[in-house]
């Protein structure tokens, strides 16, 4: 990974160590070391305020944190998200169990669409979770 300027403050190497731990180290490392002069300030944003700010805020543990990810990523279709943070939450502690009571309960509010959408990709996730060896 480049050392870029953006990627140089307090915040973003918390940001990138909570990030690292929760969405996992090759998919970090990948997305930071393909940054460019155009995505590198979206890297910046998201590493400091989604991970840094507010994932390394105290007021919600991980699991909680990654629970409420998967309920709206979910509900707004955001399948790749979805995927990554279902690899996510089973490293925060959220069991298989909780992940499909959370997949019906989406289902309720946001449509059987979303449901079942939500259900394949968790599928896929866990696959690849266990392909990982995690």
């Amino acid at each position: 990974m480049a050392e870029r300027p953006e990627f140089q403050s307090d915040l973003f190497r918390q940001g990138k160590e909570i990030r690292g731990e929760v969405a996992g180290r090759p998919h970090l490392d990948a997305m930071l070391a393909k940054a460019d002069d155009f995505s590198a300030p979206i890297q910046q944003l998201v590493t400091e305020y989604c991970w840094g700010f507010v994932w390394g805020r105290p007021g919600l543990e991980r699991k909680t944190r990654s629970m409420l990810n998967l309920a709206m990523l979910a509900t707004l279709g955001r399948a790749q998200e979805f995927k990554l943070h279902t690899r996510g939450a089973l490293r925060n502690g959220v069991t298989r169990d909780e992940i499909r009571e959370i997949i019906m309960q989406v289902g309720i509010y946001a449509g059987v669409p979303a449901m079942m959408e939500a259900t394949r990709v968790a599928q896929e996730a866990f696959r690849d979770h266990e392909a990982a060896g995690e």
